[in-house]
């Protein structure tokens, strides 16, 4: 047929699809259009909080290995904040994106094992602990200290003849951050990268730095760039650990804003000995406070010296007293971890728990009170300008009983209740907690004896979701929800609040955050308005602030850099707003354990405990950080 040989024909097919390859001005015009809106995009996302084309560059060059290698982080699967299901906490992993993995890929089973038989138990004593035997190699939970922004210096006023160094918070301090952050630049000593520091008091000598126990000791240091000129500007993140056999603390680090920064040393008298000092440059230049700082982080040691502490006899430092309420009024604790009894010889049991010394096992007077066994650490208890009691079961439904207690915030709270709950007030059964729930939980051996607890997650206002934080406040639905809870007859006694993970990776820069800050002190602020216009008691409200992320979650969006500046900008903005009364200092409790994962998986201290390979490879994790801190938060309920 003559229209079926038409169709067919190579003459014919050319002239019915000759357009496909007719070049059209129409199509180069949108062609050169897209292209260009592509490129402006780029820029546009390359200038997201300061970050501009030049230093996005700059951070492709600065790719030497001396500048970002660090021997004793092994790459590991990075943390994550999502879960599957957030009605099971268990620990779950993430890509650079957050693309969710099953936490499955990460655990490998292991066969349970019947528990280590006894060990000899050593209780480190001041005759052990002045011997050689504290003469300490670093660890594999190396700890240390960290702290940037600009603080005061300052002593206590209590008797004797050698003084706690504490820190306070400036004044104004969410402002003075602010210009600090975006205060310009033009000049070369300002515009230069610190490479490396000069400690003059210490570079060109050899052998151990010898120091007086009792006595605070604060060394200057300079920042340079690689030609070895100094810097005049501040900024710049210092990672400090100072970790000895019997103690593990954050040396204070004061950032000067001209180039200049101090690092404060102080072991007490007791712990005299030798120790490991490591300084580690993470960011430069508030480069740890962008939205993505991954690629800015640094990662590099830049000292790591001995030092001996010498007690002379005649040098004391005034001894700590149990916490009281005033004390949980301080913003910025300078504490310490201390051992006082280990078993050399512990295995983790078929439970994951490291039993390690009985539970009965004392603790020393005055660095804790109570049962040191309890917190199943082998030895190991925090304290700061005060020490804190250890709850038993009995003293615990005491302290809590008849009590209404809300949390507010991420899900480390979600494992510091079932830990509270497991470990201290003896309900082994309950063996997680929702994201959010609202709940009476009973004294199993007393009826008489119960306490209300309510936890409500902030990580986004939807509690299958994540990454919204404080911005969570802006759904109406959430809000109501959170109001609801203040309207009853009666009202919860105490308010735990936090927030910081989710933040650091939902506000694009500190200023935002700021303001978002801002948001979240007013609305609490009228809530306790509107409960005492009732007649009632407005609830305590206790903050605390958010954990020290640790191993590789240094280097993300949530890293120990920006956690500390927001953990500081909540306290101004809540103190000015006059919703809190009280602090309990995650972030200085946490900062010792923070570099490995041997305590956390990167944003978790509490998850229960299991007898699995963890994040480092090893079977089990430690968990006694976390119930450290649930022993903390008993002392703010119950301190007189």
């Amino acid at each position: 047929m003559p229209e079926k040989s038409g169709l067919n024909s190579p003459r014919s097919s050319s002239k019915a699809f000759a357009w496909l390859f007719r070049p059209s001005p129409l199509h180069q015009w949108r062609f050169h259009f897209l292209t260009a809106m592509v490129f402006v995009s780029m820029v546009v996302v390359w200038s997201i909080d300061g970050c501009t084309i030049k230093s996005f560059v700059e951070s492709l060059r600065s790719t030497k290995p001396q500048l970002i290698t660090a021997a004793k982080f092994r790459p590991q699967p990075t943390a994550s904040l999502a879960q599957e299901n957030p009605h099971r906490e268990n620990f779950t992993t993430a890509d650079a994106d957050f693309t969710l993995r099953n936490e499955t890929a990460i655990f490998a089973s292991s066969s349970a094992a019947a528990d280590a038989p006894a060990s000899p138990i050593l209780p480190l004593g001041r005759d052990v602990l002045n011997g050689s035997s504290n003469a300490s190699a670093a660890s594999s939970q190396e700890d240390g200290l960290l702290v940037q922004m600009p603080v005061r210096m300052e002593e206590e006023s209590s008797g004797g003849d050698a003084e706690w160094v504490t820190a306070e918070l400036e004044a104004n301090f969410t402002s003075g951050l602010l210009s600090r952050w975006l205060a310009p630049g033009g000049e070369a000593c300002k515009d230069s990268h610190t490479e490396e520091i000069a400690i003059p008091d210490l570079d060109g000598k050899k052998g151990i730095l010898e120091l007086t126990a009792g006595h605070s000791h604060e060394l200057i240091f300079q920042a340079v760039d690689e030609s070895k000129n100094p810097r005049c500007s501040g900024g710049d993140y210092f990672e400090s650990d100072l970790s000895g056999q019997t103690w593990k603390s954050r040396p204070l680090v004061k950032d000067f804003g001209n180039g200049n920064y101090s690092i404060t040393l102080q072991v007490h008298p007791d712990f005299a000995g030798d120790y490991d000092l490591t300084l580690i440059l993470l960011y430069r230049h508030f480069e740890g406070l962008k939205f993505s700082p991954g690629r800015f982080a640094i990662d590099k040691e830049l000292r790591k010296l001995r030092v001996r502490f010498t007690a002379t006899g005649n040098i004391q430092l005034p001894q700590l007293k149990a916490c009281s309420n005033s004390d949980f009024s301080r913003d910025l604790w300078v504490g310490r971890w201390t051992r006082h009894g280990k078993n050399d010889d512990c295995k983790i049991s078929y439970d994951g728990r490291y039993r390690c010394l009985p539970s009965d096992f004392p603790c020393r007077n005055p660095w804790c009170r109570g049962s040191l066994g309890e917190l199943e650490s082998n030895g190991w208890v925090y304290s700061t300008h005060c020490s804190f009691n250890l709850y038993q079961p009995d003293s615990g439904w005491n302290c809590l009983k008849n009590r209404w207690i809300f949390f507010w915030g991420d899900s480390n709270h979600v494992d510091t209740i079932r830990n509270l709950l497991n470990f201290v007030l003896n309900l082994p059964d309950v063996k997680s907690v929702p994201r959010r729930f609202d709940r009476n939980f009973t004294n199993p051996n007393d009826a008489s004896q119960s306490v209300r607890i309510t936890s409500i997650f902030n990580g986004h206002w939807n509690e299958t979701q994540n990454y919204q934080g404080l911005n969570s406040l802006r759904n109406d639905g959430f809000r109501d929800l959170l109001k609801k809870y203040f309207t009853e007859d009666t009202v919860p006694d105490t308010v735990i609040m936090n927030s910081g993970l989710h933040d650091g990776i939902y506000w694009p820069n500190l200023r935002q955050f700021a303001g978002g800050a801002d948001y979240a002190a007013r609305f609490w602020g009228e809530v306790m308005d509107s409960v005492r216009r009732r007649g009632l008691a407005a609830p305590r409200v206790i903050y605390r602030t958010t954990v020290t992320t640790a191993g590789d979650a240094r280097k993300m969006a949530f890293n120990p850099s920006k956690m500390e500046a927001f953990n500081w900008v909540v306290l101004d903005k809540f103190r000015r707003a006059g919703v809190m009364d009280g602090v309990v200092d995650d972030f200085d409790m946490t900062f010792p354990w923070h570099f490995d994962h041997r305590c956390s998986d990167g944003v978790h201290y509490g998850r229960a405990p299991l007898r699995m390979k963890w994040k480092d490879g090893e079977i089990g994790h430690q968990y006694f950080v976390d119930i450290m801190l649930a022993h903390v938060l008993l002392n703010v309920l119950c301190a007189r």
